[in-house]
């Protein structure tokens, strides 16, 4: 197909199309509207399935419900929309469904700016409906990387019967690039759902499937979620995505930043270079499971004087990087959550200016 320009919000739908998604569910909010309506124009013509929720709380419970029929099925929004759908993917994670909800996230709390901005990473990583349950957290620095992550989203959450979820900020929604689908990312979907509430005779099976979250015995429900556990912490051995970037030399500092934060960051490592400075920068892929062993090693050399979490947040990954560090060396945080985006002189400046 080659190469072709497109805003990252439509890159996204159609990844999902081309991952076999033909079920899509949504309710408009900046700055991911986009996705929907490119989804309510292509999904038709593919033989999918659009519908518009009248709530962000009702479109949850559409993919609860697509999902329990074993369907490839995926939702966009933003921050104050998966808070509302936090309650269903509670529910789905505990009925252990697969499903891929993308967070284009703005700035915050409450119902913020449509600025871009990081400030979601709790909401994301740390469940952010009720329960002992975990969500597969991908974060995309670029509309390319975003695409592959989509792609990728489907089969993986029905590897693991566990929802996905895309974090990127509203940059990754809205800016243009030139993307490729290569043809071998595509992933057909798979019909051999024995779990799936889909119909006896589709199964040719005489067993009745239940797909539920509500377990009322104390004794199975400590069974259930130890079952989930057990799950969680598999994910944690075998789903650690990340890159380095300028990590063969000594560094003094170590970044730690992810999605287009990320990308500024690597500019400023870039022109400190250039002035005789070595830092390097480690950029998680996947926020949970968090590259927490790859950290630890890397803060625990010699020449590391100092990490810092570079986020467009008040400091939220921070607390994962201090865990990872485990005071191997001091940690700090620097950010903005405004919508501002720290320029690459800012950062450089911040670094020249530490204490080591």
């Amino acid at each position: 197909m080659g190469k072709v320009l497109m805003k990252g919000n439509e890159a996204i739908a159609e990844a999902a199309i081309r991952a076999g998604c033909l079920n899509y569910f949504a309710y408009p909010i900046t700055p991911q509207s986009e996705v929907a309506e490119y989804m309510a124009r292509k999904l038709p013509e593919k033989g999918g399935v659009f519908l518009q929720g009248e709530s962000e709380i009702a479109v949850g419970y559409m993919v609860f419900g697509a999902a329990g029929c074993g369907e490839r099925v995926m939702t966009t929004s933003s921050g104050p929309g998966i808070s509302l759908m936090s309650e269903a993917l509670s529910f789905i994670a505990c009925a252990q469904l697969p499903a891929v909800f993308v967070n284009i996230m703005r700035t915050g709390p409450g119902l913020g700016g449509i600025l871009p901005s990081q400030a979601d990473y709790f909401q994301a990583t740390k469940g952010g409906g009720h329960g002992d349950y975990r969500l597969i957290v991908l974060a995309p620095s670029s509309v390319q990387e975003a695409v592959e992550m989509v792609m990728m989203a489907f089969p993986l959450s029905e590897k693991y019967r566990n929802p996905v979820m895309i974090l990127g900020d509203g940059l990754i929604g809205q800016m243009m690039e030139p993307v490729e689908f290569p043809e071998n990312l595509i992933v057909k979907p798979t019909r051999k759902n024995k779990w799936a509430a889909n119909g006896m005779d589709t199964r040719k099976s005489k067993k009745r499937n239940i797909v539920k979250s509500l377990i009322l015995d104390p004794e199975t429900m400590n069974t259930h979620n130890l079952l989930l556990k057990e799950k969680y912490d598999q994910i944690r051995k075998k789903e650690v995505r990340f890159e380095t970037y300028n990590m063969t030399k000594p560094y003094k500092v170590l970044i730690v930043s992810y999605g287009t934060m990320a990308r500024v960051c690597k500019t400023a490592v870039d022109l400190l270079k250039e002035e005789g400075i070595e830092v390097g920068l480690l950029r998680p892929k996947t926020l949970f499971p968090f590259p927490e062993k790859k950290i630890r090693e890397a803060a625990a050399k010699a020449h590391c004087k100092m990490v810092l979490s570079i986020e467009m947040s008040m400091g939220q990954m921070v607390e994962d990087v201090e865990r990872s560090v485990q005071g191997k060396c001091p940690v700090r945080w620097y950010g903005k959550c405004g919508g501002e985006i720290p320029p690459p002189k800012e950062l450089m400046e911040m670094i020249k200016g530490l204490k080591l």
